[in-house]
């Protein structure tokens, strides 16, 4: 009976692996990247006017 209960050890943890990567996979199309990417965007433009700043 031990030897059963060490078996269900793996078992269980490859079960809980198995959702917990389907769940990470899911589809996040509702979401989107758009105010990350927006954000990115702000980032460069700023980045983009110190430097030329600098140069001038």
């Amino acid at each position: 009976m031990a030897a059963l209960a060490w078996l269900l050890i793996p078992l269980l943890a490859a079960l809980g692996a198995g959702l917990w990567g389907s769940w990470a996979a899911r589809n996040r199309s509702r979401i989107g990247d758009g105010p990350e990417l927006a954000g990115y965007a702000r980032f460069r433009e700023a980045m983009e006017k110190q430097s030329h700043s600098d140069v001038t």
